[in-house]
């Protein structure tokens, strides 16, 4: 299967809240989205499901509008895109098999059929011969991997990753996410991943995306925005990953200087948003408003 195009404007109001954002994904591509919490990344991907009503712009899906503010409104379960979020929110009473082949036989595959594709699914994920078990019986890392089944066997034209493994243990996050890069790839689907976690956005995106303020603050391929941080919530992103993952120039974290003395004293808001005091050679030339990067590693 190959993943369709998407080139979405999100323009959404409530009240005195606004998120107005424009994002593009080749076919196959992944795609990260960032941003401190609240910022809006599930609100843009519930719009791009079609869940969440557009206060303007439009989705496209490989040059199809399937939503506009004033134009045509595809349902969310005709536009081939499919959200897998923190819960893997599997059907209780149904089998691991069940809920997999679920999709297809919605969409008119024959039951045999879907149920060989499902087992064929749960085997990929890592579940081979437990297509039987209930989700009661399996553990949080497999329900996950039964729900990325069920995600992938509808053959989805763009998957929407809205934090998939902040919910699991380090262990088993790292395995879902060796899991999702290699099924991802061999799929050809193009996904957008709302993470985090840096370790997401380096092993799973090939690009970028940023929201603060309810805007795109930064975006890029995944090390040369992690390498160059544009705001402090960026940087402490960066700083984040393991010291060998870190992208060249990353070994570090950029501060907004609010203060400068003449004998180079400066203060500057540090990525947490709190307010450091560094100290520069004296007439290095520094103002309020001009971004320093700090050479000091952080865990």
């Amino acid at each position: 299967m190959t993943g369709a195009a998407l080139d979405a404007t999100v323009h959404i109001v409530r009240g005195s809240y606004v998120l107005d954002v424009h994002v593009q994904a080749d076919a196959g591509e992944i795609v990260a989205v960032m941003g401190p919490s609240g910022v809006g990344k599930s609100t843009l991907f519930g719009a791009i499901a079609g869940f969440v009503p557009l206060t303007g712009g439009q989705v496209r899906l490989d040059g199809q509008t399937v939503d506009a503010a004033t134009g045509p409104y595809v349902r969310p379960h005709e536009r081939g895109v499919v959200m897998l979020g923190q819960e893997p929110r599997l059907f209780p009473h149904l089998t691991a098999r069940e809920n997999v082949a679920f999709g297809p036989r919605a969409h008119g595959v024959a039951r045999r059929t879907a149920r060989a594709d499902a087992d064929a699914w749960l085997s990929r994920v890592g579940l081979a011969g437990m297509g039987e078990r209930r989700p009661a019986q399996l553990s949080g890392g497999q329900q996950q991997r039964v729900a990325l089944a069920r995600a992938l066997a509808t053959a989805p034209r763009v998957l929407l990753l809205d934090e998939p493994l902040t919910s699991l243990d380090a262990a088993t996050a790292a395995e879902i996410r060796a899991l999702l890069r290699e099924q991802l790839a061999d799929t050809g689907t193009t996904a957008l991943v709302a993470t985090h976690d840096a370790q997401d956005a380096a092993s799973l995106a090939t690009r970028l995306i940023v929201l603060e303020g309810g805007a795109i603050a930064q975006a890029g391929p995944v090390h040369a925005v992690l390498g160059n941080p544009a705001t402090p919530f960026v940087a402490a992103v960066a700083a984040t990953l393991p010291s060998a993952d870190r992208p060249h120039g990353a070994h570090g974290w950029q501060a907004r200087v609010t203060a400068a003395a003449d004998d180079g004293t400066v203060r500057a808001l540090g990525p947490d948003g709190a307010e450091i005091v560094l100290r520069l050679p004296a007439g290095a030339g520094v103002v309020p408003g001009s971004v320093v990067t700090v050479r000091a590693p952080r865990a």
